[in-house]
């Protein structure tokens, strides 16, 4: 038990080599891999949340609490899938065409995943055809937009335009983020969320498929 508190100290202070370790032999010493995520990880993701709406961490150290996450997720997402555990949802997260930004996409994700979500990341400069695409053959319950420039903003109308074309809007709760995006703008557009910044996303990814 002592070990794995470890486990959740070396996200929160961003230590990926000592998480990766940790994991490795929490698994081969038979620990259960979603016990390692419900009760260690999640929880530490929890905390960097927490530390960072207080002011305590910024975004340097939200990148390196979510390389240590990432670090001990290599492990076991491979044997969550290999007993065909389900992730809580599916999220097709990608920044919109025209912008090439990816930090905050990046972090955005990496919370997204270490509180239970599988997420398919598509990277940046992402079509809305590649969006429905994925969203179709994957059957994710969330796609979540990032634009930094305000000149990219309106790729995130037309790739919501483009998921209502195809006929699967109503499968999937599109979730917005960025510097210059604003609730009024989220609503506006017709998505389904907004969030200030990425500690607040897992939160709000949660909320919007709880059942009604």
């Amino acid at each position: 038990m002592a070990e794995l508190n470890l486990l959740h100290d070396a996200v929160v202070s961003g230590d990926a080599k000592g998480a990766r370790a940790l994991t490795e032999k929490a698994l081969a010493t038979g620990t259960d891999p979603l016990t390692l995520v419900n009760k260690y990880l999640a929880p530490a993701m929890d905390e960097v949340g927490r530390r960072f709406q207080a002011n305590e961490y910024f975004v340097p150290e939200l990148l390196l609490s979510a390389r240590a996450m990432k670090a001990a997720l290599e492990l076991i997402r491979p044997l969550l899938a290999a007993r065909g555990d389900e992730p809580i949802g599916r999220v097709v997260i990608g920044t919109v065409k025209g912008d090439l930004h990816d930090i905050g996409k990046n972090l955005v994700a990496s919370m997204l995943e270490g509180g239970g979500f599988e997420v398919i990341d598509l990277g940046v400069n992402v079509t809305p055809e590649a969006f429905v695409a994925k969203v179709k053959e994957t059957k994710a319950k969330i796609v979540a937009l990032s634009a930094l420039l305000t000149t990219t903003m309106p790729s995130m109308k037309t790739t919501i335009d483009a998921l209502t074309e195809s006929g699967i809007r109503q499968q999937v709760k599109v979730l917005i983020g960025g510097a210059p995006i604003t609730q009024a703008y989220a609503k506006a557009i017709g998505a389904d969320g907004f969030t200030e910044n990425a500690a607040e996303a897992v939160a709000m990814a949660k909320r919007v498929i709880a059942p009604a």
